[in-house]
């Protein structure tokens, strides 16, 4: 009987010993579920070169966002068209090419211009023989050997040969001064050649119409922002505006708008709105696409916080609220505007809160990781 109870109780030690190191390797698995993940926490040095931001309240600034292109300041353009029918012989610029006041442009063979020199000739060849005749008329008066009446003839003459002269002078001046056949096309101010339809040979007709040269100075230029009727009440003369382009993203050219052109394009139905922007350093150039954003400002304040703070990750915006001791929670925000460099919020964060404004999508990564 002893021996009987005796392996009764050694199988009930056994089985409570089983029982416990089950027990004990369930605590030790809990413990350790690789599935669970330990919180990231910013090592110093990444906390060293980050740059955490307080959210405060900013004037809130609206804008309406148009678009444009840059355009030829036309107060300050000239539209240079051919005198006189000819061939083309040398052009002497190309386009794009700066050019100063009286620099020679091209020159043109033209029959116009050996007439015009012709002319002058005959025009001096007459005063010269009128003035003779009036000379001897005044000799054959004074000896009585003619009238008073032949003198004043004489006199009217030489007055209309001294007028033909004049004129010829001056429509030569007009077709440049050149008595060798050539018409020689000049700069008349200082610009950047902006339009060339001109070739070496080619036939020119005073009468087609066609400019041959444009030059603009290019140092103020126009910004033609396209306003769609929607946006056509939020727009004011005076408005200020700020201006970038695909050439220069980290560059913004500032302005206001200076003209209301109110009648809308029949192709596109947009109204037309002009800024003037200086270009001292000719980086804007014509034809440029821009993006004309329109400052409207309200007497209201709004949470603000900078751009570089911002992640848009699944359709949702966050930021990365700033904990202390290395410790940043991933937070949902709601954007209502941006604008330069500052992200306006309607819920998300309040005044006061710390959050991340440097590196925050490699921090965003790690603690979804």
């Amino acid at each position: 009987m002893r021996q009987i109870y005796t392996a009764k109780w050694i199988n009930y030690l056994i089985i409570l010993f089983s029982f416990g190191m089950i027990l004990m390797s369930c605590k030790t698995n809990e413990t350790k579920n690789p599935n669970e993940r330990e919180k990231y926490i910013i090592p110093d040095s990444l906390l060293k070169k980050i740059n955490i931001e307080t959210v405060q309240k900013c004037p809130l600034v609206n804008a309406i966002t148009l678009t444009g292109s840059v355009d030829f300041d036309q107060d300050h353009q000239v539209n240079i068209f051919p005198l006189v029918s000819g061939n083309v012989q040398d052009v002497k610029v190309q386009l794009g090419d700066y050019v100063t006041a009286g620099q020679v442009l091209a020159t043109v063979k033209s029959s116009e211009m050996a007439g015009y020199s012709n002319s002058l000739i005959i025009a001096e060849t007459n005063v010269t023989a009128t003035k003779k005749q009036l000379d001897a008329a005044k000799d054959l008066f004074s000896s009585g050997l003619s009238s008073q009446l032949d003198v004043t003839t004489a006199q009217v003459n030489y007055d209309q040969a001294l007028s033909q002269l004049e004129m010829a002078k001056r429509i030569l001046k007009i077709n440049g001064n050149n008595t060798q056949g050539d018409f020689v096309v000049k700069a008349p101010i200082n610009g950047f050649i902006v339009q060339k339809n001109i070739t070496n040979n080619m036939a020119l007709r005073a009468d087609n119409g066609s400019n041959i040269f444009t030059i603009s100075d290019l140092k103020d230029v126009w910004v033609q922002a396209n306003v769609y009727e929607s946006n056509i009440s939020k727009i004011h003369l005076g408005d200020s505006v700020y201006i970038t382009t695909l050439s220069y993203p980290d560059r913004t050219f500032k302005g206001k708008i200076d003209k209301l052109i109110n009648v809308l394009d029949p192709t596109n139905k947009v109204m037309k709105v002009r800024i003037v922007l200086s270009n001292s350093d000719y980086a804007l150039k014509p034809l440029m696409f821009t993006s004309v954003n329109v400052i409207d400002k309200h007497n209201q304040e709004s949470i603000c916080i900078s751009k570089n703070a911002l992640i848009f990750d699944h359709s949702q915006y966050f930021v990365l609220k700033y904990n202390g001791k290395g410790n940043a929670d991933i937070t949902p925000v709601t954007v209502t505007s941006v604008f330069g460099d500052k992200v306006y919020l309607s819920q998300g964060v309040t005044v006061g809160d710390q959050i991340i404004a440097s590196e925050a999508i490699l921090i965003y990564e790690a603690l979804n990781n």
